[in-house]
């Protein structure tokens, strides 16, 4: 494809003479509510997108593992981001594709990705897509608004929020003076290569000072990846913006934070350490932060609130404003460490319980909410079942909220029992949803990973209820975090017994609840501040001191859902 610079008079003069000559923004407001469908074919392979119109088409892309060539922040200038438009209505091409394309390349459908736009559904051929990369861009619709900002700042105004998971990490690019979020990342936690099992994380680290160096490195060098990606591709600068950058805050789990700077670890194995909060504190903060390459950045670590209870839970709280709803207010952020809050008016019950593999892709056909993974499952009349696949095309397995409605159809249609057992055995390989595909296979172990987990979650909460005096049939809010995002399907959730008998209207989902409320500390000028007062008022609980915990997990364990007049069974618990 060639290229050329047109000389700039030329081309002003050709867009000015347009008749309802529309740019690359003009009409975006118009078009937000409307959803088209791009189709993006590559070399061996075709996914299809759901776009909000006026949306980038390279934005949209970004949110894949077929991404552009780019480097220039979406401002047209490397004109990298090469795709050919094969048909369907767009914006016309702006003056930076005049800069960077010749007539040729116009007038064959070779369009700039960054400036071009849909008004319907549309389709396009990428040539040459950029490397793969283990990170992805966030849903708009998934993150919080824009927030005001700190417009006292001075120097260094840039900020990252980072939510460190057990299975997956979540980085956001934040000009903090102006309150605008510049690009947000999800990808992989590298430490995954060490096992999906926390404790096996935190052993591995006590017994080899230098697993406990590779590990926290692996997390680092992640976090310090995203955002060099962001700068990459939404800025179009590296260097000079990481010494732009002045604060970056980190919130997660307890056993990540503790692998994180290298501290901790061996206090959250021994559980004489779960009543009180963990020591994770680096032992020479100045030489640690050193190591993030940022010159100028302050790494802040909120507090965790004790044993495996992180600062990730206190983010969500910051999130959802939980302590502002009613009395009967339950959150729950699942994934593979599952923490829990109950308000009940006038004190917020605290436990985490664990939650396994199960809801973040780590079944035996299980992958993340991305491009090919079944997000929906629906009976057919005639007995077999329809799956519902980010992005189209052929399913290469479950994501979170797949992985229920898959259960919940299979007790549906009666395949599989109450019990979690298979009416009829399918084999080795499991039970094949679609007869032709195999990763559509349910195995026995998948059923009992998510029976655990499910049966933990439930347990917990009884735990809480009874300690805050309240039954199933008193809670009047419930918010959903973490691994499902916005593609939970609350009642099959509630039929399964993973989700309490709340009304429909009462279920928020908040998919990426504890970056949000990390978000929120950063864009504030007292933000360390605002994790306190989220616990101000807090009882937390430690589940291995609930004398009846263990009989409330087996009782959980059945796939039914949790009667909404039952009373909470009585326990014997120590606070922590």
């Amino acid at each position: 494809m060639g290229r050329r610079r047109g000389a700039l008079g030329q081309i002003l003069r050709k867009l000015c003479n347009r008749t309802g000559d529309r740019s690359s923004n003009v009409g975006l407001a118009a078009m937000k509510s409307s959803i088209a469908t791009l189709t993006v074919r590559a070399e061996g392979s075709t996914i299809r997108l759901p776009v909000a119109e006026g949306r980038s088409v390279r934005e949209v892309l970004d949110t894949t593992e077929l991404r552009v060539r780019a480097a220039c922040g979406g401002t047209g200038t490397c004109g990298a981001c090469v795709v050919r438009l094969l048909s369907g209505e767009t914006n016309e091409p702006t003056v930076a594709e005049y800069m960077k394309l010749t007539p040729e390349d116009l007038a064959s459908g070779v369009r700039l990705s960054c400036q071009l736009r849909l008004k319907g559904d549309a389709e396009i051929f990428v040539e040459d897509p950029a490397p793969r990369s283990a990170w992805k861009s966030i849903f708009p619709e998934d993150l919080a608004p824009d927030g005001r900002g700190l417009p006292d700042l001075k120097e260094h105004t840039y900020g990252v929020a980072a939510d460190l998971g057990t299975t997956h990490i979540r980085v956001s690019l934040w000009d903090r003076r102006n309150g605008r979020r510049i690009a947000a990342r999800l990808g992989p936690n590298p430490q995954g290569n060490s096992g999906a099992d926390i404790l096996n994380r935190l052993s591995a680290a006590r017994d080899n000072p230098e697993r406990a160096r590779e590990l926290a490195r692996l997390a680092r060098t992640a976090i310090i990846q995203a955002v060099r990606d962001m700068l990459t591709r939404d800025v179009g600068e590296v260097k000079p913006m990481l010494a732009e950058i002045g604060r970056l805050m980190v919130v997660g789990n307890t056993a990540m934070l503790a692998l994180l700077t290298g501290r901790g670890g061996a206090e959250l194995l021994d559980p004489d350490s779960w009543q009180r909060p963990v020591d994770y504190l680096p032992l020479d903060p100045a030489a640690w932060q050193a190591e993030w390459f940022m010159p100028h950045v302050e790494v802040v670590l909120p507090p965790p609130v004790a044993g495996f209870i992180g600062s990730d839970l206190t983010s969500d709280l910051l999130a959802t404003g939980l302590a502002d709803g009613p009395p009967g207010s339950l959150l729950l952020d699942v994934g593979t460490n599952i923490e829990i809050a109950l308000w009940d008016g006038r004190m917020l019950h605290i436990t985490s319980v664990p939650g396994g593999p199960a809801f973040e892709g780590g079944v035996s056909r299980g992958m993340p909410a991305e491009s090919g993974a079944i997000f929906r499952v629906r009976c057919r009349d005639d007995g077999g079942f329809e799956c519902e696949v980010i992005g189209g095309g052929e399913p290469r397995g479950f994501c979170g909220s797949g992985l229920v409605d898959a259960i919940a159809a299979l007790v549906a249609t009666g395949k599989l029992k109450p019990s979690g057992r298979f009416a009829v055995p399918p084999g080795a390989e499991g039970f094949r949803l679609l007869a032709g595909n195999a990763r559509t296979a349910i195995t026995g172990s998948d059923i009992d990973a998510f029976q655990r987990a499910k049966a933990a979650t439930a347990a917990g909460v009884a735990v809480l209820l009874r300690r805050a005096g309240m039954t199933w049939s008193g809670l009047r809010r419930l918010c959903v975090c973490g691994a499902f995002g916005r593609t939970l399907d609350t009642a099959h959730a509630q039929q399964l017994g993973l989700l309490p008998p709340v009304a429909p209207a009462r279920v928020e989902l908040h998919g990426n609840a504890a970056l949000t409320g990390c978000e929120r500390a950063l864009l504030s000028a007292h933000g360390e501040a605002l994790f306190g007062e989220a616990l101000a008022n807090r009882a937390a609980i430690n589940m291995a001191q609930a004398a009846e915990y263990g009989d409330l997990y087996l009782d959980h364990l059945r796939l039914r859902p949790i009667p909404a007049e039952r009373e909470s069974e009585e326990v014997s618990c120590s606070p922590i």
